[in-house]
């Protein structure tokens, strides 16, 4: 695991076409703007099923567990920022 330290508007990029920016800094929580490809998924890890363990039978999965095939792709919109927010962070 690779472990920075950014401040306030600060970017980090994932290879060519992704980019993190650091966007809010309060009470503890971090906001986080990213900007990737539409074909890329920005999932929250808690939406994405635990991996299994050797030990657990193949294809085993909790009945409220999320399948990666079931997490859909974002809207547009949803990948650019709020048009009402935009002339705060820039």
């Amino acid at each position: 695991m690779l472990v920075l330290t950014r401040k306030l508007m600060e970017k980090l990029y994932i290879g060519d076409n992704i980019c993190v920016t650091v966007v809010r800094l309060e009470g503890g929580q971090v906001r986080l703007g990213i900007e990737a490809p539409r074909e890329v998924a920005v999932v929250r890890a808690e939406l994405v099923p635990r991996r299994q363990s050797p030990g657990d039978r193949a294809g085993h999965q909790s009945p409220g567990a999320v399948v990666k095939a079931d997490i859909k792709h974002r809207p547009a919109s949803v990948h650019e920022i709020d048009s009402r927010r935009r002339g705060r962070f820039r």
